[in-house]
């Protein structure tokens, strides 16, 4: 038996900036969740630097004098690993590199380095290292030095192409090679699908670490893996489910996230088939992050760059358990009274406005609202299936039976 490899922590530098794009408070969040994604890679995060800047430095993303400021941290605490909050140009990225001599990664490949670690399928492993080369064709000469263009002179003229030329060949044949394994793949994929029968079909959305696997575990009562880490699902998975006497099929998609570079939502997009071809979408929130509004908005966006976001859904606002709404004193006059000090009641009453009806308040790990749940999941289900088969009304009754 092949023993489970334990991740080294390494120490870690994290780095944002302020700007006219992202305040501070936005800042702070980003970098917040960046740490997050640190924690799940195995770094451990000692110290955040940010800079207020209007634009980002085009050599080095940060202005010199914050540079020197994250070296001189950097070599006095054995830091092996910087990481910034924003995508990196391979200049940049080169540049920074020779400053801090030490491992430097920006947002995309940290999450790629994550993904590799949570892919478990073939089909998850082929688009995790097709977006690796995607991401590493262009700093190919920055991060191989020795393989950059020969200089002339007596003996090095002549045919053939240079080392970084070569190498940027074979990676272009290897993304090609990807392409076309994954093409491949979606078609039995499909075919997959399309022999499921006429079963209801149900996906779980919603942003990373928000507790869809949880969820999924507790309806499906199945054993689909889940922890307090971000993207602790990357595979899809698909479980028959039966609420009453009415049977369905439940999948599991890999959480979003902000601030996703395009080749990696290309390079995943096919993983939200289940998404797209699903008959109601199940949104999950985690309402105890303090701005799970803005994550609501992110996960949105990305629904509606796969022409999702119309199909009939239910908004679950999952760990309840964990929400704790700010409070105001009563003699306090200069605090003004914002959603972070709404009750649940004040939420529910708010989303259940905004979203007709179609809102409700659980905690899949607590179990609790989940009759609640049934009950509004099942009655939408039964929706869907007696528009599509009208002749089996009789099978199911209106609501679940006692």
């Amino acid at each position: 038996m092949l023993e489970k490899k334990t991740l080294t922590v390494e120490n870690t530098v994290i780095v944002g900036i302020i700007n006219s794009q992202q305040n501070e408070d936005q800042s702070k969040e980003y970098l917040d969740e960046l740490e997050f994604l640190a924690h799940t890679a195995g770094g451990e995060v000692i110290k955040r630097f940010t800079q207020k800047i209007s634009l980002p430095n085009p050599k080095t993303f940060i202005g010199s004098g914050k540079l020197i400021e994250v070296e001189e941290f950097v070599t006095a605490n054995d830091v092996s690993t910087v990481v910034f909050d924003d995508e990196l140009t391979p200049a940049q990225q080169n540049n920074i590199e020779k400053v801090l001599r030490c491992k430097v990664l920006d947002r995309t490949g940290l999450i790629l380095d994550i993904f590799a670690q949570r892919a478990q399928t073939s089909y998850a492993r082929t688009q995790v290292e097709l977006a690796q080369y995607q991401y590493l064709l262009p700093r190919l000469k920055g991060l191989w030095t020795h393989l950059e263009r020969q200089k002339g002179g007596i003996g090095m003229r002549g045919p053939g192409e240079t080392e970084i030329e070569t190498d940027r060949r074979i990676v272009r044949d290897k993304i090609s090679l990807l392409k076309k394994k994954l093409t491949v793949i979606d078609k039995q994929m499909g075919t997959q699908r399309g022999n499921r029968g006429a079963l209801v079909r149900v996906a779980l959305v919603g942003y990373t670490n928000v507790g869809k696997s949880t969820l999924m575990n507790v309806l499906a009562k199945s054993e689909v893996f889940a922890e307090n880490k971000l993207f602790a699902t990357l595979d899809t998975t698909v479980r028959k489910v039966v609420i009453g006497n009415l049977p369905f099929l439940l999948s599991d998609t890999v959480g979003f996230i902000r601030k996703l570079p395009t080749q990696l939502v290309e390079s995943f997009k096919s993983t939200l088939d289940e998404v797209i071809e699903a008959d109601l979408l199940l949104h999950v929130v985690d309402i105890a992050h303090p701005t799970f509004e803005d994550q609501i908005a992110s996960v949105n966006l990305i629904l509606s760059e796969i022409k999702s976001l119309d199909k009939p859904t239910i908004m679950v606002f999952n760990k309840i358990d964990a929400y704790e709404a700010e409070t105001i004193e009563e003699d306090d006059l200069v605090t003004e009274r914002t959603s972070k000090h709404f009750t649940l009641e004040e939420w529910e009453e708010t989303w259940m406005a905004k979203m007709n009806g179609n809102a409700l308040f659980i905690s899949a790990l607590n179990k609790s609202n989940l009759d609640h749940f049934r009950e509004r999941a099942y009655a939408a289900i039964r929706d869907i299936h007696i528009t599509r088969f009208p002749y089996n009304h009789f099978l199911y009754p209106e609501g679940l039976e006692e």
